[in-house]
């Protein structure tokens, strides 16, 4: 066998350059006790936790692979659920920053989350149109809510009752009895989708937000307080005629309660219409956790801010009110007025400001902090948090911003890195801005701004750059500065390919304007100072027919390589700049190429997704290679070998093996179209820059990579995708209709059913051996030493029904009924068998007991038609009662002496305020007597 050629591995090393991702919402997260100073953001695969004082970044709650789409902090504020695009929701803990719980159930991007006020359970919807219950406490998965028809958008819990309100794309506004998992009620009274809803007025009020420029009020009515109160709850309010109200006119908006049977437990009827200034779309709509102020914005930079008046302050107005109707009516010599003077709904939600932003907003959070003020923290589109504060004591409140995050990174999509002699610098450019990054601390050390940038180089020396620009200058910095020192109209477009002189004299620029531009280094007097200070020269001009794309030296300047809008790429000499070689045989043009470090290959990557390999002294194709699945965007050569990596608009970046024309690996990371890569000239480095607005860093490793290896693990991957997308087993006997199941079969219930039946066959096979065992003892008549099983050892010499229930133990909670669901029969008797025996000795009853009650449910024909299994379930019959009794017993003890503790606590805390209450009595009169001695004294 001959020898296989090492490569080594690139691993991720960081990601940086990314304030916050726009995918998913942000939210202020109590931290170190603070509430208010502290926000959550999508980071792509991440979580980055900020401090909006300091402007630094604090933690970093660490994702897999999939983007972040969806953020929830728990009340407690001790916890953040974060929905990913594949359907997967994980549970950090704020305090440690570790990934507590996993829920799998959706089978796309989870859209919306929210706890109940308690925090022990949590509500999920999903681009997948169904919402999922989960138990947080149990860490598992109660039951799956299918009746929409489309994305859902919000969901609401609500706190006093045991209900659910949705809203989906599909124009409606479910509510869902959580006692009986049904849809009881549907609201049909908006025309486009809704895009978000909230809860106002201790939940008497439902507002939504849709495709329009109206927030639609929905009056909240609860039947079981009708009854209690014999009559229905009057209205508080109606909708006024003016602009910013409407009365409801449409039928489907009004539900009476005697022609609908369904409204038994709420009654829904419109109470009129808030209008926004925004014509477009709701983008989110929110309160603030008590409920005072809402919010929303649509797709502009505005966010609108209402207050909701309590009832307290809805009282003193409709007193006011009609102080004033009774003032003129007397005026007026007129009866006394009527007695039941309303308020408007304007009125009752009242416009407080507009904040406008400095950019498009994405998602916005709200907190009233103590001192009374709003704070509002906005994420915007452009890679930007901002937090304003909203006085409200003031006459006319006016949000002012305190804060604003952007140095760790670029307002747009970088378009063009570039990495110092030295390895230590990198350099990256944007649409707006220049800055230089320290590659080992990832801080932004030099910001400079700059016009629309395409391409760029490290001057030789490492303390200057130049930037060529969409509008065809090239623009020389200085890094010790930081300052532009010239700019020069280098082409009539734009400037797309900048490239080093081997010689490090100069360089070579390509344009739009059909010309190749020949530059040198040279040193100019500084009219301000003594010193000379660097310039560019232009010395040579090449003129083609067609736009060039890109421009490369080969290492011995001899050659160069120019790459057409034809679709061809042409050598020429540089000396005398004749026509050496053209290489044609792409369909789409040329975006990228490189030269390998002996010149004797140029690899060409082209929008046709093929990369082809040439040689140079004859121009000849030595192989073409589909490398993308979309346009391939940059290329480059490792410097002192034959591989090279591309990066594609399919996300991805892929290492190649010029020789072998083998692929060697590939680089996931990124959500979006990759734009640029740079590799650092000792090859240990590899930045990438992407339209998901990060900049990632990629590390050599010592890891050797063996490609038979990569290929199996690449298989594997393609199996437990396959897996995760085939048809969900049917249960029987589960009713097929508005609820199912939450959880959903992965690789991982696989593997946890395949664990659990190895560990049954264990304990067959042992039993069986144990018995032959006693048998030969029997007929030796002397005790024969029995081998214990190596894996029993491992476990420290158990029983196999022992290493049964440890195996069982170790699947996760909220994997279990999926597990359980893809286990054969066949070894269900067995598995009742030991749950008899388990809960005999009272170990494990909760989770036995949930195991138990799911396979009698889905198994319940096979069951009960099993003679040999009546027994086994009369003997479960009567210790499941008992020891479940037995650990109620026990619970009820607990949660009575704990009450009796927080009663306890709660008289001392009461005794120690009256304390400390009669003590300032007694000194403030102390001061008093005191001061009357002096005066007396005094006089």
């Amino acid at each position: 066998m001959g020898l296989t050629r090492q490569y080594l591995r690139y691993e991720p090393a960081a990601l940086f350059g990314l304030v916050a991702s726009a995918r998913a919402g942000v939210a202020f997260v109590a931290l170190r006790g603070e509430r208010g100073r502290y926000v959550a953001v999508p980071a792509c695969e991440h979580v980055f936790v900020w401090d909006t004082r300091k402007g630094e970044k604090v933690l970093i709650l660490k994702g897999l692979k999939q983007q972040v789409s969806c953020l929830c902090p728990s009340p407690d504020g001790l916890h953040l659920a974060v929905g990913y695009e594949d359907g997967a929701i994980r549970v950090f803990n704020l305090l440690s920053g570790e990934s507590t719980i996993t829920f799998n159930g959706h089978r796309a991007a989870v859209t919306a989350l929210q706890y109940d006020h308690l925090g022990g359970r949590l509500v999920s919807g999903s681009k997948d149109t169904e919402v999922i219950v989960w138990d947080v406490i149990n860490e598992s998965g109660l039951y799956r809510l299918k009746g929409h028809k489309d994305v859902i958008t919000q969901v609401l819990f609500l706190k006093e009752k045991n209900l659910l309100v949705t809203c989906a794309k599909d124009t409606l506004v479910k509510w869902w009895d959580l006692d009986t998992q049904h849809c009881f009620k549907t609201l049909v009274g908006h025309r486009a989708e809704v895009w978000g809803m909230a809860l106002l007025s201790k939940e008497k009020r439902l507002i939504t937000g849709s495709a329009d420029s109206e927030l639609r009020v929905w009056d909240l009515t609860y039947i079981q307080e009708v009854k209690d109160h014999d009559e229905p709850e009057s209205k508080k309010s109606k909708g006024s005629s003016s602009p910013g109200a409407q009365e409801n006119t449409e039928e489907d908006e009004t539900l009476e309660l005697d022609e609908h049977p369904e409204e038994r437990i709420v009654k829904c009827s419109k109470a009129g219409s808030i209008m926004r200034e925004g014509r477009d779309r709701v983008v989110t709509l929110g309160t603030d956790r008590m409920g005072k102020f809402l919010a929303c914005h649509g797709t502009d930079a505005i966010l609108e801010v209402f207050s909701v008046l309590s009832e307290e302050e809805i009282q003193k107005k409709l007193e006011k009110k009609m102080k004033k109707a009774r003032k003129k009516a007397k005026q007026n010599s007129e009866e006394e007025p009527e007695r039941n003077v309303e308020l408007s709904l304007q009125e009752e939600i009242q416009r407080v400001t507009n904040v406008k932003a400095s950019s498009k907003i994405k998602s916005f959070d709200l907190i009233l902090s103590p001192k009374g003020e709003l704070k509002m923290v906005l994420l915007l589109q452009n890679n930007v948090i901002e937090l304003y504060n909203l006085d409200l004591s003031a006459q006319v409140p006016q949000a002012v911003r305190v804060s604003r995050i952007t140095i760790g990174g670029h307002r747009s999509d970088v378009r063009t890195l570039a990495f110092s002699s030295d390895n230590i610098a990198i350099l990256s450019a944007a649409a707006e801005s220049v800055k230089i990054w320290n590659r080992s601390t990832l801080q932004c050390i030099r910001t400079m701004e700059c016009e629309y940038a395409l391409c760029s180089l490290f001057v030789p020396g490492d303390r200057q750059v130049i930037v060529g620009t969409k509008t065809g200058k090239l623009q020389l910095y200085d890094l010790a500065s930081g300052s532009l020192i010239e700019t020069l109209d280098a082409h009539d477009g734009a400037v797309w390919s900048i490239a080093l002189s081997p010689d490090q004299h100069g360089f070579v620029t390509g344009g739009a304007d059909k010309c190749v531009k020949f530059w040198e280094f040279e040193l100019v007097k500084d009219e301000s100072s003594v010193q000379k200070r660097l310039s560019m020269k232009h010395v040579r001009v090449l003129q083609l027919d067609e736009d060039v794309l890109c421009v490369r030296y080969s290492p011995n300047q001899k050659l160069l390589a120019v790459s057409l809008l034809d679709c061809t790429v042409k050598v020429f000499y540089v000396d005398t700049l004749k026509f050496f070689l053209s290489l044609y045989g792409h369909k789409l043009p040329v975006l990228c190429m490189d030269i390998c470090y002996d010149g004797t290959l140029i690899a060409t990557g082209s929008a046709d997704r093929n990369v082809k390999i040439w040689g140079l002294d004859f121009g000849d194709c030595h192989r073409s290679l589909f490398a993308h699945d979309d346009s391939v965007m940059y290329l480059q050569f490792v410097p002192k070998s034959h591989l090279f990596f591309t990066a594609g608009k399919d996300n991805k970046i892929k290492q190649w093996d010029a020789d072998k024309f083998e692929h060697i690996q590939t680089l996931e990371g990124h959500h979006q179209e990759v734009w640029c890569l740079a590799l650092s000239p000792n090859g240990d480095y590899v930045v990438s820059a992407s339209h998901d607005k990060s900049l990632r860093l990629w590390e050599r490793t010592r890891e050797p990579l063996i490609l038979e290896e990569e290929r199996e693990m690449q298989r594997e991957a393609e199996y437990e995708e396959s897996v995760a997308k085939e048809e969900q087993p049917v249960v029987a006997g589960e009713r097929q209709g508005e609820t199912g199941l939450a959880g959903k079969k992965t690789i991982e219930t696989i593997k946890a059913a395949e664990r659990i039946m190895e560990a049954i066959e264990l304990y067959r096979e042992e039993t069986a051996k144990l018995k032959e065992h006693n048998a030969i003892c029997k007929a030796a008549g002397k005790e024969v030493p029995f081998p214990v099983n190596p894996i029993l050892r491992a476990y420290g010499n158990i029983t196999p029904s022992a290493y049964v229930l440890e195996v069982f133990k170790k699947v996760k909670s909220s994997e279990l009924e999926e597990s359980l669901l893809v286990l054969p029969f066949s070894y269900v008797p067995d598995l009742l068998r030991l749950f008899n025996e388990y809960i005999q000795q009272g170990s494990d009853v909760e989770l036995l007991c949930r195991a138990l009650l799911f396979l009698l449910k889905i198994h319940f024909g096979q069951i009960t038609s099993n003679q040999m299994l009546v027994t086994v379930i009369e003997n479960l019959k009567k210790t499941t009662i008992s020891r479940v009794s037995e650990a109620r017993d026990v619970l009820g003890f607990n949660m009575a002496g704990l009450q009796f503790l927080k009663r306890e606590i709660e008289a001392k805390d009461e005794v120690t305020f009256f304390a400390d209450a009669t003590e300032r009595f007694e000194e403030k009169k102390r001061k008093r007597k005191k001061k009357e001695k002096m005066v007396l004294a005094v006089l």
